[in-house]
């Protein structure tokens, strides 16, 4: 089986003064999340269940806009998020573990909220792959130079850029491997990753690549959201 977790957790302090966190901001018209969800709704025949993980206290608001755009549909699944990236994909997880049995070939397709534009293709290349592969990142070659400074003040390096890329997501991976590193690894050296990813290649495990795009942009800013709005206006006929 295959299972979609949207991560929905963020608070969104980089966006500026809003009342909303950044998931739910408007987009067009409709809440940035919706235009998530509608992207994986693509893969319904594909995706046993789509799990949004949310902080407590949205929970209701999140069901409820839901239930505006598609009405009841129980292939959409909200439940409590964590307060890190790495306790609300195993919320995530825990929640698969509880209603389903996970087979060994089973994998979980986790996704940022605030990434609108992620294309079919993406999403596809994602699954096809973590079944050869069992672990994929999506990535984008970066376009300008990388510079790597350990203490933030002198630069420590300069890697070649053809060997650098930016990390997007989704981010892919084989159920039983993922909780594999999340019980092998201690909590502190969990919580100093920025992904899940990063987990795998610290227990020495191989993660592959699925390339991105560079539409497939993450909102974090005010500046991204007028971007997001830009590319949306210049889609419609």
């Amino acid at each position: 089986m295959n299972y979609g977790l949207i991560l929905a957790g963020g608070k969104g302090t980089r966006m500026g003064n809003t009342d909303l966190p950044k998931q739910f901001l408007d987009l067009q018209g409709e809440p940035v999340i919706i235009h998530t969800i509608e992207k994986f709704g693509l893969f319904k025949n594909e995706v046993k269940r789509l799990i949004i993980t949310c902080p407590k206290e949205w929970i209701t608001y999140t069901t409820d806009i839901i239930k505006k755009k598609w009405g009841e549909d129980d292939w959409i699944v909200v439940t409590e998020g964590g307060g890190t990236r790495h306790e609300s994909i195993l919320n995530g997880l825990n929640f698969i573990k509880s209603n389903y049995n996970i087979g060994k070939e089973d994998i979980i397709i986790t996704h940022d909220a605030v990434r609108p534009f992620v294309s079919y293709r993406i999403i596809k290349e994602n699954i096809e792959k973590c079944k050869i592969y069992h672990a994929v990142d999506t990535v984008i070659p970066a376009t300008d130079t990388i510079v790597h400074s350990v203490d933030g003040n002198k630069l420590s390096s300069i890697p070649p850029r053809k060997e650098v890329y930016q990390g997007q997501t989704p981010q892919t991976f084989n159920i039983e491997e993922l909780l594999y590193c999340y019980n092998n690894l201690d909590k502190e050296t969990i919580e100093l990753t920025t992904d899940a990813a990063k987990l795998f290649l610290l227990l020495e495990k191989d993660v592959y690549i699925a390339f991105g795009d560079d539409s497939n942009i993450k909102l974090t800013t005010p500046t991204d959201l007028v971007i997001a709005n830009a590319m949306l206006r210049k889609d419609k006929p």
